[in-house]
């Protein structure tokens, strides 16, 4: 019997780790990922004041000329922002949205219009994690007010519909004859079953879209893409991520293993105040590897 409670003892210490864990992850998704979304929009911030008080060319006043529309940023940079006086969220929007443009602050779709250009501008954002600016967009109703302001000015959008479809109804991207805004999240919260859309529609007259580059013919092995691929690589998961957070997660388990030996066979305190700080570390990376396998969004 002695072998049983022991047994038993084991399980229990391993269950309660495992819970542990768990909770410690939730911490990091909930509000982990917060602080480094709200540092990101510090410095995006501070870049586009900077880019926008400096105009995009020379204008004589006795002659004024059009100021052309500027091209898109890399990914990642800053390309407008957001405000949404109904449910209180103002943010910097970057340039794409995969994994690590999303962990900065909502996304635009590179492949759809800039906001306030003709046509149906897009943007993508997170429901639950990394500042969560689109947690309360189902708030959002027939009328409210969507304002976004670019380098060629702000724009007032007015929505007019809302819906919820399936990961694959890609459409909703597609363009428009009218110069509309689409806003995407999953749905519901903390779930990447469907997809929250939020369609405005512009108010006013749009700026001026960039001119249009030659397409150059693409290589003999070029396929073309399939949307439906397109759109699950921005908001579906990263499985690359696999292998790193199971060995990061190892680390961090084969560190709390000899954490305790030491602290068995030699002192206890001393034991883990070193050995501690170094699973969290581990721990820590492990749950941002395991953050990637998450849709972008979520």
């Amino acid at each position: 019997m002695p072998g049983f409670y022991r047994v038993i003892g084991a399980l229990g210490r391993v269950l309660i780790a495992a819970g542990v864990v768990v909770l410690l992850f939730v911490v990091y998704q909930l509000w982990g990922t917060g602080l480094r979304e709200a540092q990101a929009q510090d410095a995006l911030t501070e870049a586009f004041t900077q880019a926008a008080a400096v105009p995009a060319q020379p204008v004589d006043p006795a002659e004024p000329a059009e100021v052309p529309a500027p091209l898109p940023p890399p990914p990642g940079e800053a390309v407008a922002v957001i405000r949404i006086p109904r449910i209180g969220v103002e943010k910097v929007v970057v340039e794409g949205v995969g994994l690590t443009d999303l962990k900065k602050g909502p996304g635009h779709y590179p492949d759809t219009p800039m906001p306030g250009q003709p046509g149906n501008a897009a943007i993508a954002g997170h429901r639950t994690t990394y500042g969560a600016p689109f947690f309360e967009l189902d708030q959002l109703g027939t009328g409210d007010e969507i304002l976004v302001r670019t380098l060629q000015g702000q724009f007032r959008y007015v929505v007019d519909a809302t819906s919820v479809v399936a990961p694959t109804q890609v459409e909703v991207l597609d363009p428009t004859e009218e110069d509309r805004l689409t806003l995407t999240t999953c749905n519901p919260r903390y779930s990447a079953a469907q997809r929250l859309i939020v369609s405005a529609v512009l108010m006013g007259e749009p700026a001026p879209a960039p001119e249009p580059t030659p397409a150059l013919p693409p290589p003999p092995e070029a396929t073309t893409p399939d949307p439906v691929a397109l759109e699950g690589g921005a908001l579906t998961g990263d499985p690359t991520a696999r292998v790193p957070a199971v060995l990061w997660g190892l680390l961090a388990a084969a560190v709390w293993l000899a954490t305790s030996f030491i602290a068995r066979t030699w002192r206890r305190w001393p034991a883990y105040l070193v050995g501690v700080p170094v699973v969290l570390v581990a721990l820590f990376v492990c749950f941002e590897q395991v953050a990637r396998l998450f849709p972008a969004n979520i």
